[in-house]
């Protein structure tokens, strides 16, 4: 089993710094922005992005957790999955831009489960996604907006994003 590291904690910083930037820059500004993480490790990103934001704007950004689960057109594949919480910012999300945070994005479909959770939310002025890792091989017209690092990999190989907090390390790995 060959496993190699591809972002360590330095390039993970930069990496979310990038994304805090761009997300700034293309909304002009904080103004009307939620930030919205997918469990388990979208949620640590989503709230390091809403800090850097704050950092950088000086203006608070409202973050909060949306879990897809029972959005998933997988569950009857995995039937053990256990639902997270969602926590929505107090503000709601109606008129504001959504800003999705997930840690890789690969087919699109947990993607697809959360537009498909937001929907009965609320209606936001605009969904945008922001990935850690995007590694190809969509079977969804998904994109993301926001991305840390475009990693081909093979269908077959394993991406693993571990985060301090979480893990007990801080980086990203691939390996079959």
């Amino acid at each position: 089993m060959s496993t190699r590291t591809v972002l360590h904690e330095a390039d993970i910083a930069r990496a979310l710094t990038r994304i805090a930037h761009e997300i700034l820059e293309s909304n002009r500004g904080a103004d009307g922005l939620v930030i919205l993480g997918i469990p388990t490790r979208g949620i640590t990103l989503a709230e390091r992005i809403g800090a850097l934001i704050e950092e950088f704007s000086e203006r608070s950004v409202p973050v909060g957790e949306l879990d897809v689960t029972m959005y998933r057109d997988d569950l009857s594949q995995n039937p053990t999955r256990s639902p997270q919480r969602t926590d929505i910012p107090a503000g709601g999300i109606d008129g504001k831009v959504v800003i999705l945070v997930d840690d890789v994005l690969f087919s699109g479909r947990t993607i697809r489960a959360a537009l498909d959770a937001l929907q009965d939310i609320g209606r936001p002025a605009a969904v945008r996604l922001a990935t850690l890792i995007d590694r190809g091989h969509r079977e969804l017209p998904i994109r993301p907006d926001f991305v840390g690092k475009n990693l081909p990999s093979a269908r077959d190989e394993r991406v693993n994003v571990r985060l301090a907090g979480i893990d007990d390390i801080e980086e990203v790995t691939i390996g079959s």
